[in-house]
């Protein structure tokens, strides 16, 4: 069975755009630049040629990836997000080494690390998901060992 893909409305439409795009403005191009690469003679020396066609698989393999991410999604409902634990969806205020941080922890399909949006798949997050306010835990990340306490849980 596919896993299911958690995603708010925003990323679930972000995903459809980018599908929508590669499929009829990307599909194109690559279609174009392979045809023209063609009219230089010989493929077995075509750097253009290998180029288009490593381009087209990876379009189409994302393309693969998008519509199986669609296909098996689960859209967050904001009026189903709770904030007594901690779950996806939420926004919550963490304190580590004497600092805090808000994350938002949605699904892998949506992380963004630089604008503190963490994967309930990613050590951080996987840690954080079902913890209450005033809970702390020790979590193991790449760099070592981080104790984190949950200070704040919104949505």
């Amino acid at each position: 069975m596919a896993k299911q893909v958690v995603v708010s409305q925003e990323g679930f439409n972000k995903m459809q755009e980018e599908l929508e795009f590669l499929k009829t403005v990307k599909r194109t191009e690559i279609k174009l630049a392979i045809k023209k690469a063609r009219e230089y003679g010989d493929l077995s020396e075509n750097s253009e040629y290998d180029e288009a066609k490593k381009e087209q698989a990876e379009v189409e393999t994302r393309i693969a990836q998008l519509e199986e991410n669609i296909k098996h999604a689960v859209i967050l409902d904001d009026k189903n997000i709770k904030t007594d634990a901690v779950s996806i969806g939420c926004k919550v205020q963490v304190k580590s080494n004497g600092r805090e941080c808000e994350y938002t922890i949605v699904g892998s399909t949506e992380a963004d690390p630089l604008k503190l949006k963490i994967s309930d798949e990613s050590p951080i997050g996987k840690a954080l998901i079902g913890m209450r306010i005033g809970e702390s835990k020790v979590v193991e990340i790449p760099t070592g060992n981080l104790t984190v306490e949950v200070v704040g849980i919104s949505k």
